[in-house]
C-alpha cells in the first residue's frame, strides 16, 4: 500500500519536473481562476459589511409634541415593539435629546447662545425605530401615521432615499459578484483545457512506459494514478501560492477598507476565515487539476 503510494507520488513529481514550463503555464492559469474567486470572497465580505452598516443606521424617528406625558410615549413604544417587523425601539427623552444636541453642536457658539436665550428645552421626545429588514420601513411608517393619534405626534421622520441607496448598493454587489463568477467559470474552463493539454503531452512523452505497463497487466487505475497525482500537485501548489499572495494584499488594502467601511476589519475577517478560504481554494484548484488529468488519461487509454 505504502509502496504504491510512494511510487504514485514519485512518478507524479517526475512528470511535473519533466515539463516544467508547461506545468508553470498551467499553474498560472489556475492561479488566475483562484485569484478571481478570492476577489469575489473578499469583495463580497466588504460589500455585505457596508450594506449592513448602512442598514443599521437607517430608522424611523417618531417625534412627539413637547407636552405629551412620558407614560403615553412609553405606551406607544410598547405598542410599536409588539410589531413582528420591528427589531428595536429606542426612547430618547427631551433631556437626552437636548444633551445630544449640545454635544453635537458644542463647537458652535451661536447655537449655545440661542439655547441660553430660549431658557427652556425646545426639543421633543422621540422614538427611534429599527426594523428587521429595510423593506419593512415604509410599512411601519404608514402604521405610525395611521394609528398614533395626531395630538401626540409632531412628526414621523423617514427618508425614503435611504432605501433607494440600499437597493442600489445591493444591486451593484449582486451584479459584481455575478460578473466575477462568470469570469471565474470562463477562466476555469481555460485552465481545464490548458491542464488537459499539459497532461496529454506528458502522457505521450511517457507512452512507451505506459505501453509496457499495459503489457505486463497493470490496471488502468495504476496507470492513471501518477497523472491524477499531477493534477493534485497543480491544485495544491496554486492554492498555497494564492493564499501566500493574498496575505500581503489583505494587509495592504485593509487601511483603505476601514475608510470605506469603518465597522469592518478585513485582517480579522481574513485571519478568522483563513482555513475555510484555503480549503475552498484547494478544492477548486484540485478539482480543475484532477478533472483535466482524468479527461486526458481516459482519452489516451480509450485510443
Amino acid at each position: 500500500m505504502f509502496t504504491k503510494l510512494y511510487r504514485l507520488i514519485k512518478y507524479s513529481f517526475q512528470s511535473f519536473w519533466r515539463q516544467k514550463l508547461l506545468s508553470v503555464a498551467t499553474m498560472i492559469v489556475i492561479l488566475l481562476v483562484l485569484l478571481v474567486f478570492q476577489g469575489i470572497f473578499i469583495f463580497g465580505a466588504i460589500g455585505e459589511s457596508a450594506l449592513q452598516s448602512i442598514k443599521d443606521k437607517i430608522d424611523i424617528s417618531l417625534f412627539f409634541k413637547p407636552d405629551v406625558p412620558e407614560d403615553q410615549i412609553l405606551a406607544v413604544k410598547t405598542e410599536v415593539e409588539a410589531l413582528d417587523v420591528v427589531k428595536e425601539v429606542d426612547y430618547v427623552s427631551r433631556d437626552q435629546a437636548l444633551e445630544l444636541f449640545k454635544e453635537r453642536h458644542k463647537s458652535d457658539e451661536k447655537v449655545s447662545q440661542a439655547l441660553e436665550e430660549l431658557g427652556e428645552n425646545p426639543l421633543s421626545a422621540s422614538l427611534n425605530i429599527k426594523t428587521n429588514e429595510t423593506e419593512e420601513l415604509p410599512v411601519v411608517a404608514a402604521y405610525l401615521n395611521n394609528m398614533v393619534p395626531d395630538e401626540l405626534v409632531d412628526e414621523v421622520s423617514y427618508n425614503e432615499d435611504n432605501k433607494a441607496i440600499i437597493d442600489r448598493l445591493t444591486a451593484i454587489i449582486a451584479v459584481s459578484e455575478f460578473a466575477g463568477i462568470i469570469l471565474a467559470l470562463f477562466l476555469a474552463i481555460v485552465a481545464v483545457l490548458v491542464a488537459f493539454n499539459t497532461v496529454l503531452l506528458g502522457i505521450y512523452s511517457n507512452r512507451d512506459e505506459i505501453s509496457i505497463m499495459r503489457l505486463v497487466g497493470a490496471s488502468n487505475l495504476f496507470i492513471r494514478g501518477p497523472f491524477i497525482g499531477l493534477g493534485v500537485i497543480y491544485g495544491l501548489l496554486t492554492a498555497t501560492l494564492v493564499m501566500l499572495l493574498t496575505i500581503p494584499l489583505v494587509y495592504a488594502i485593509a487601511p483603505y477598507v476601514v475608510l470605506f467601511v469603518p465597522d469592518f476589519n478585513l485582517v480579522s475577517w481574513f485571519t478568522n476565515g483563513f482555513v475555510m478560504l484555503y480549503l475552498s481554494q484547494l478544492g477548486v484548484s484540485v478539482a480543475i487539476g484532477v478533472v483535466s488529468s482524468m479527461i486526458a488519461i481516459n482519452r489516451y487509454l480509450e485510443t
